[in-house]
């Protein structure tokens, strides 16, 4: 049997802001939820979380994870008095204890799976993930013999001059006996320079203590400041990109686009410079994006081109181009074949098959049929001030420039709109809609008295 517990109390003062440090954002993601999501594939009997500092907040941004059970470990006297905070809970579990920190992000599920194997393997009371790192300043040191079995863990703080030159290092993510373990929690000492209860004194007080050295120290990249989020962001992206990259995906500048987990691509997309692709999404065949573009929780069919443009929450369909500078709003949904052209922005709206809205438009709460043709500057006017109103325009309608279409409005199929029109009642199909004042021309003006 197998139990998570995963440590996510602390305040992380360095980060200096509002939020838990666990909640902060890596990718689309928060910290802890990546950890969270490491250790799934293990399908552990029980998963805990050891919780503190704004730890309702916490619970509400993860309570989209089944079966997690979250532990209060008020106040914040260490990693060993966390853990310590289990004893009651799993009295009578017969099995291990693999134990991760909230703050450390960019774990591979592979390399917890071969540290759980390693563990039982062994028969070890304890096996500790470890890490060279070139600058190690801030991870407490890992004493260990050529077979890997451990001496002892000495934090960073606590270590002497000679201490300190050692560079393998401990990653804080730790497989244990349970039963081992909690013989061992209840005699934790706080005789140390920060009097807290430290789970890695509990290393040399086992009989057989193992370590397993992750191959990529950059997996137990810990997050403390800004400046480590944003190297693990690096890491991270270079990841995501080099994988899709393999998959067949062009990025003509890599380094300046940003992805997320949780996109997939087709075959022969080609991501140009500045494209930043976010939340959930999914890019059909031999789309293109960018540069300059955002594209968020989205799906693109196939042979989409989007150019300089914001597209969020919306669908789009096959052959449909988008921009410069389109904007496509949430509940935004494009047909095949259209096109979304300059300025132009688009909300909570459906486009039919082949309809085009080229220059300068914004398209709110309304449906399209296929084939309308928008002419520049028209408006949708979907807000009375109090409620927002839909418009609907049949198939093959058009309308000409500088038109306003005030909702809640009808407009049939065939139709003509005026350029310059304002249209405030249904229009029936095959009919011309003119709304404006009549022309008046005064000759001479030029030379009147002043």
């Amino acid at each position: 049997m197998l139990a998570v517990a995963v440590l996510a109390a602390g305040k992380g003062t360095r980060m200096k802001s509002a939020f838990p440090k666990v909640l902060q954002s890596l990718a689309g993601a928060t910290l802890v939820e990546r950890v969270l999501n490491s250790v799934r594939n293990l399908q552990p009997e029980r998963s805990f979380l050891i919780v503190g500092y704004q730890a309702q907040q916490v619970k509400k941004q993860l309570n989209h994870f089944k079966g997690l059970e979250f532990i209060l470990q008020e106040p914040q006297n260490g990693t060993g008095h966390a853990v310590q905070q289990l004893l009651p809970t799993m009295e009578g579990f017969d099995g291990e204890l693999l134990v991760l920190n909230g703050d450390v992000p960019l774990l591979r599920a592979a390399t917890i799976d071969a540290l759980v194997q390693v563990h039982r393997k062994s028969e070890a009371d304890v096996t500790l993930l470890t890490a060279r790192l070139q600058d190690p300043t801030g991870y407490g040191r890992v004493f260990a013999d050529a077979s890997g079995h451990v001496n002892g863990v000495v934090e960073h703080k606590d270590c002497n001059a000679e201490q300190l030159s050692n560079n393998l290092t401990n990653a804080g993510i730790y497989c244990f006996n349970w039963q081992a373990l909690s013989a061992i929690l209840p005699q934790l000492s706080v005789d140390n320079n920060q009097r807290e209860s430290y789970l890695t004194d509990s290393v040399a007080m086992f009989a057989r203590a193992m370590h397993l050295e992750a191959d990529d120290p950059n997996e137990v990249s810990g997050v403390n400041n800004r400046r480590q989020l944003a190297q693990c962001e690096h890491i991270l992206q270079q990841r995501l990109r080099n994988h899709w990259m393999n998959e067949g995906v062009t990025f003509v500048d890599p380094t300046s686009c940003t992805l997320s987990e949780a996109c997939s691509f087709g075959c022969d997309v080609v991501i140009e410079p500045q494209t930043h692709i976010r939340g959930s999404c999914i890019v059909g065949d031999n789309c293109r994006l960018g540069p300059g573009t955002m594209v968020e929780n989205v799906t693109l069919g196939k042979r989409v081109y989007v150019v300089q443009s914001v597209v969020r929450e919306a669908k789009v369909g096959d052959d449909v181009s988008v921009g410069p500078f389109a904007h496509l709003r949430p509940a935004a949904v494009v047909g095949d074949r259209c096109r979304i052209g300059n300025f132009v922005e688009v909300k909570k709206s459906s486009l039919g098959t082949g309809s085009k809205v080229n220059h300068l438009s914004y398209i709110g709460d309304t449906t399209l049929g296929s084939d309308v043709n928008i002419g520049a500057g028209t408006v949708t006017a979907n807000y009375d001030g109090v409620d927002k109103h839909r418009t609907v325009i049949g198939n093959g309608s058009k309308t000409g420039a500088n038109s306003v279409l005030v909702a809640p409005l009808s407009i049939g199929d065939n139709v003509t709109v005026g350029a310059g029109s304002t249209i405030t009642n249904d229009v029936p199909s095959k009919a011309l809609a003119v709304g404006r004042a009549r022309q008046m021309t005064k000759n001479n003006w030029a030379n009147r008295s002043i």
